[in-house]
């Protein structure tokens, strides 16, 4: 991992302070505890790989690796505003929840080819008892997969919405500024 790579995981630029770089990991560690996925053992499973990037990254900058090196005084370069970083970190986990929602919205596209190829199996071979059972028991499962993406999609659509409402926030108080 090299600076540029840890910087863009928190959704920040190359010039970004070291407060930049940690309110941005605040942000993203409230918004992608895993905790907040206790409910979904998949989302869970996800948001720990993501908070594991996270952790890494603010781990690299701030142990002195990822150091900015060569830079003298201010050349030029801004610094980012506390607000600022709070919108980096907001659309950086955006950006994982949205990776996670299309990976989900696979998923979902999967459980519905279960659960249509096992009914039309299921009808086309009913008299064949082995083989009609085990497509109901492949339409049953699409079902039960089809349910539980359905209600990780809407989890995640939750929290992207919440994000936008925070991000609107931010913004409305940068302007007011």
């Amino acid at each position: 991992m090299n600076r540029i790579e840890a910087l863009n995981i928190l959704g920040l630029d190359s010039d970004a302070t070291q407060e930049d770089i940690k309110t941005a990991y605040k942000e993203c560690v409230q918004i992608m505890h895993p905790d907040r996925f206790a409910n979904n053992k998949k989302l869970q499973d996800r948001a720990t790989e993501q908070f594991k990037r996270l952790q890494d990254a603010y781990d690299y900058l701030t142990s002195g690796k990822g150091s900015k090196k060569g830079s003298s005084g201010s050349s030029g370069r801004r610094a980012y505003s506390s607000a600022e970083a709070q919108l980096a970190g907001l659309e950086a986990a955006k950006t994982q929840l949205v990776a996670q929602r299309d990976t989900l919205l696979d998923e979902r596209r999967n459980a519905l080819i279960m659960l249509v190829g096992g009914g039309i199996i299921a009808l086309l071979l009913r008299r064949f008892v082995a083989v009609a059972g085990l497509a109901a028991t492949v339409m049953i499962w699409g079902i039960v997969s089809l349910i539980s993406t359905q209600q990780s999609i809407g989890n995640i659509d939750d929290h992207i919405k919440g994000i936008d409402a925070q991000r609107r926030k931010l913004e409305n108080e940068m302007e007011e500024e």
